[in-house]
């Protein structure tokens, strides 16, 4: 089961419909955006594991997030969280450039995308942690699952990737450094 089949299984219903009210369209569309939402944060992290720092503070953060249950916490936290994961993966304005990204291949709102994927990233990270706590998963371990999840993500998406990954990183904030 991938990382966005597990999403969408926690969301359940009622989520997907609170996010097709966000987003102004329907629970088909909802599940569309979070496959491809779920796959720039999974690549954003497979890239950040591609340096020995980055895998290792990845997993790090891996471990800070055993506990959070993303899908019944504050959503202010929920969005800062986000927001943290983000940065790193993505650089500083990942998120933006994500958004922007996401609305010209879905056609919908960029910033109701950016609320999405500060939403998203906590709960991505949160369900890999799970996984990699349950299977005992070393920082290789963990790099490989990233990267059996990233080939599962739709080569439609590739192109969007390939633009949103090729950027360079915030020039503050290394993708690799202490999460």
């Amino acid at each position: 089961m991938t990382l966005t089949d597990q999403l969408v299984a926690e969301l359940g219903d009622p989520g997907l419909e609170q996010l097709a009210g966000m987003l102004g369209t329907d629970p088909a569309t909802v599940r569309e955006v979070l496959r491809a939402a779920t796959g720039v944060v999974v690549a954003g992290m497979v890239r950040s594991s591609e340096h020995p720092d980055g895998a290792e503070a990845l997993r790090g953060a891996l471990d800070d997030h055993v506990d959070a249950d993303p899908f019944n916490g504050d959503v202010a936290t929920l969005a800062r969280d986000g927001q943290n994961i983000l940065a790193h993966v993505l650089g500083g304005q990942g998120a933006d450039h994500a958004a922007d990204a996401l609305a010209d291949l879905t056609g919908l709102d960029s910033a109701a995308l950016v609320k999405v994927l500060l939403l998203l990233a906590p709960m991505v990270m949160s369900l890999l942690a799970d996984r990699a706590e349950r299977a005992g998963m070393s920082t290789q371990d963990m790099t490989a699952e990233l990267r059996r999840e990233r080939a599962a993500v739709p080569a439609a998406l590739e192109p969007l990737l390939a633009d949103l990954l090729g950027a360079p990183s915030s020039p503050t904030r290394s993708p690799h450094a202490e999460w």
